[in-house]
């Protein structure tokens, strides 16, 4: 019963995937990119913890809170270029 919802779950997630990259390469403006690139980090975290819950091992937990922080970084990041014009001040 687990294997069944847990292959389920990750269709669904990779179909949220997909969905994120069209709205990255489709937006209309940079807001809407910023926003899917960020949605598109959070979901590549929660493949990546159900491919770990899926193939028992701790080594995908580890790459997942690395990609949370450096995707958090990215997305202050963005922000503050999108709200002044430049990162360094």
């Amino acid at each position: 019963m687990l294997s069944w919802a847990l292959h389920i779950t990750i269709g669904m997630v990779v179909l949220a995937i997909l969905l994120n990259v069209y709205r990255l390469l489709k937006g209309p403006d940079a807001p809407d990119r910023v926003l899917a690139l960020d949605t598109l980090y959070i979901n590549a975290i929660a493949l990546i913890i159900l491919l770990g819950i899926a193939l028992g091992t701790r080594l995908y937990m580890e790459s997942a809170l690395l990609i949370a922080v450096m995707g958090f970084v990215g997305t202050v990041a963005l922000a503050k270029y999108l709200k002044r014009g430049s990162v360094i001040e």
